[in-house]
């Protein structure tokens, strides 16, 4: 594995999921860098509204593409960025096999791309790769607690898998790996019905409805609000040398999902009540990362609280109810590197196959 000099050039990045929640603002915060972006998506859960106001950018190309099958470019990329997969039960439990296949075949596809043109790359993994963890809270050694054959092994072992492939290419010294061990991350342009536990008590609120809680509200989860997960992002794929081992990205901040509700409904001033129905298959109880590793390897900690986090994204889904067009996020302002270029007329194309 070789390594390009990449400082005399501005970087092309290839970011897969790229339309979707957490794939469109990474790739408004890379614009800000003055990145060249190739946003890939098949729009199964992604949407072209969250990069609409991206495609003003000469810098910024969208491909239409699902990553169950190989992407080819004669443009050199520099770094790869793999999101490529629902995130959500409901979601990823519709089409298991598309799912799993999206975490396996896709992420050998994006690896094979790096590969060939020695690019960096971060694997988006999951806290879900700890199952209902056996120790609290999770650190990145603790090998998992998962159920191989229930409803959620599509996403849990299939991100497992993903991770295998990737160490299995680092270790080959076949390309420049790092994986991220992604928590519970929430913001604008979540789904309004995509099944997360922020996004359906916001809603419900917002419409004065009941908010579904699942088990007795007991269990516990961390919440990263997505500006912090982004910069995390970032700074996993531009540090030296490779950390050569997984990467909790999450807020270690602990609610139970009654704390939750409870903010819910006092930033709203709704007067939901919850309503309390049966646990999911292999939920997790406890939820909470150690970060320590990101916190020394990255100087990485999140900085924005739960509160003033939901406060913003309670704004957004109040936006969306009135069918105003969500705002540009501040990234897109430029930033210490300056304003994003612009150089050239928008291409959207397909891959070249």
């Amino acid at each position: 594995m070789t390594r390009r000099n990449k400082t005399s050039h501005r970087k092309t990045v290839l970011v897969a999921g790229g339309a979707g929640f957490l794939g469109s603002h990474l790739c408004e915060a890379l614009l800000g860098n003055g990145d060249r972006i190739l946003c890939l998506d098949n729009l199964l859960t992604g949407s072209l509204q969250n990069v609409a106001e991206l495609e003003q950018y000469p810098s910024f190309r969208f491909f239409e593409h699902d990553v169950c099958l190989p992407f080819r470019t004669k443009e050199r990329i520099d770094e790869i960025y793999n999101l490529a997969c629902p995130a959500s039960p409901p979601r990823y439990q519709a089409d298991p096999v598309h799912t799993m296949r999206t975490c396996v075949n896709g992420t050998l596809n994006l690896l094979e791309l790096a590969e060939n043109h020695e690019a960096r790359f971060v694997q988006a993994s999951t806290s879900e790769v700890y199952g209902d963890p056996l120790e609290h809270p999770q650190r990145e050694d603790h090998f998992g607690n998962v159920n191989c054959t229930g409803p959620r092994a599509c996403y849990d072992e299939g991100k497992r898998a993903a991770e295998a492939l990737c160490f299995d290419f680092l270790r080959a010294k076949r390309a420049d790996v790092r994986v991220a061990r992604i928590f519970n991350t929430y913001g604008p342009r979540m789904q309004r019905e995509d099944g997360r536990i922020i996004s359906n008590l916001i809603t419900q609120a917002l419409s004065r409805r009941s908010l579904t809680i699942h088990g007795d509200g007991s269990q516990t989860r961390s919440f990263c609000y997505v500006s912090d997960l982004t910069k995390a992002l970032i700074s996993l794929m531009a540090v030296d040398p490779n950390p050569g081992l997984p990467v909790n990205l999450g807020n270690p901040g602990e609610f139970t999902i009654n704390d939750l509700a409870r903010l819910v409904v006092e930033e709203t001033r709704t007067s939901s009540r919850p309503r309390y129905l049966p646990l999911p298959a292999d939920d997790p109880h406890r939820r909470r990362p150690d970060i320590s590793r990101a916190q020394a390897l990255l100087g990485w900690a999140p900085q924005v609280p739960l509160r003033e986090g939901l406060r913003l994204t309670i704004a957004y889904f109040r936006r969306c109810e009135l069918g105003a067009r969500p705002r540009t996020a501040h990234a897109l302002q430029g930033n210490a590197s300056g304003p994003i270029p612009a150089e050239a007329s928008r291409i959207v194309a397909a891959p070249d196959r």
